[in-house]
């Protein structure tokens, strides 16, 4: 419990390093941030290694699958400000993580769960995809508030932690061409691997993750074709991470902590 704490407070200090710094130089919120959040995440992730060891094997329980996702989050956001990109996603993220973290310390550990490696597979595949592609509905958001600031000519010193508004878009799709092709591998591995989908109670997972990858795919091909950008393109990634949210947490919360069923 204490490496829990441990990276929970590194995590908050990140963000609060960072909220401090918002509005300075790109190098300067970068030198103050990193170190803990490089930290945080190491503890992180040894968290959940030392967890699974201790217990026997891997869980991926709600909020195993929870405090991953954060995981992943984290690890992003860290790639990405420390490109110099928009550092700021960390004010979001890190708090996220450290909640996510703290939960499944508190609450979520449970007996490992008898997986092949085949259903494993599909299953980090799909927590990556989740990761991914959360971090492109967080960016959506910050173009959204960017844009609408600019367009009312409101000046905001959080502004200008973020990268121009047409790199910020670009890192966006890219960040989400990256996730669709994660959501992709976990649709197939699902086909591939996961057997007896109506018996398993996920067969909902299915349509929602389908019905999010179409949407998702959608706006790329929009994005290439047509040129989607701006307030259409926010609604769509708002939209896609939606129904992936409740393809699998939906099904989770449902299943796990209110039927309790594994």
């Amino acid at each position: 419990m204490a490496i829990i704490l441990i990276s929970s407070a590194l995590y908050l200090l990140s963000a609060g390093l960072l909220a401090r710094h918002l509005g300075r130089a790109e190098s300067a919120i970068a030198n103050a941030v990193w170190l803990p959040a490089i930290l945080a995440i190491c503890l992180h992730g040894g968290t959940h290694v030392w967890i699974w060891r201790d217990a026997g094997g891997a869980n991926l329980h709600f909020f195993s699958a929870l405090s991953l996702v954060a995981l992943g989050m984290a690890v992003l956001t860290m790639l990405v400000g420390v490109r110099g990109r928009t550092a700021a996603l960390g004010v979001i993220v890190f708090p996220i993580a450290a909640c996510a973290l703290t939960a499944y310390g508190l609450i979520g550990r449970q007996d490992p769960q008898p997986l092949t490696w085949r259903v494993q597979l599909h299953a980090w595949c799909a927590l990556l995809a989740y990761a991914t592609l959360a971090v492109s509905a967080l960016l959506a958001i910050l173009l959204w508030l960017q844009e609408r600031a600019l367009r009312q000519r409101l000046r905001y010193a959080w502004l200008r932690a973020l990268p121009p508004l047409v790199e910020l878009e670009t890192l966006l799709f890219r960040t989400m061409g990256v996730g669709f092709v994660l959501l992709t591998a976990t649709l197939l591995s699902g086909v591939l691997f996961v057997e007896d989908l109506l018996g398993q109670h996920v067969a909902h997972k299915t349509v929602f993750s389908a019905l999010s990858w179409l949407a998702f795919g959608t706006l790329l091909l929009g994005r290439r074709r047509w040129g989607w950008r701006g307030v259409k393109a926010v609604r769509w990634t708002l939209i896609a991470m939606s129904l992936l949210v409740l393809a699998y947490f939906g099904s989770k919360v449902v299943l796990e902590l209110i039927l309790e069923r594994a």
